[in-house]
């Protein structure tokens, strides 16, 4: 469990980033939900801790949406687990949504770095 020092330096996902990261992680290739989130927290440096009820609500959202498929297998604690795939067209929607958060993010880059060099008069 983590300090509550510890979530006060951690981020909320933004809206619909984390069906993108869950995308991007299953690029790796298949893994269980709880692999996932443990996946983004660490690739985040710590910064993301995924909700678990978050997750899985969105893993279902995405495999209703025909993104990701999910079959039943073991873990690696030897328990019964979903594992979850990306499927031809969640790559498409990775690829389609990677783009849209790199020109979100190029913007938001423009706006903050620009200074307030025209609001110095």
């Amino acid at each position: 469990m983590a300090t509550q020092e510890t979530n006060d330096d951690r981020i909320a996902l933004l809206q619909g980033t984390l069906d993108l990261l869950i995308l991007k992680t299953l690029l790796m290739g298949p893994c269980h939900g709880q692999g996932v989130a443990r996946i983004i927290q660490r690739q985040s440096e710590e910064v993301f801790l995924v909700d678990h009820g978050s997750l899985y609500v969105a893993l279902q959202r995405l495999e209703d949406r025909k993104w990701i498929s999910a079959r039943w297998g073991v873990s690696e604690n030897n328990r019964r687990a979903r594992f979850y795939s990306l499927t031809k067209k969640g790559r498409e929607q990775l690829n389609e949504k990677t783009g849209e958060w790199r020109r979100l993010t190029r913007a938001m880059d423009l706006i903050l770095d620009s200074g307030l060099k025209g609001e110095e008069a």
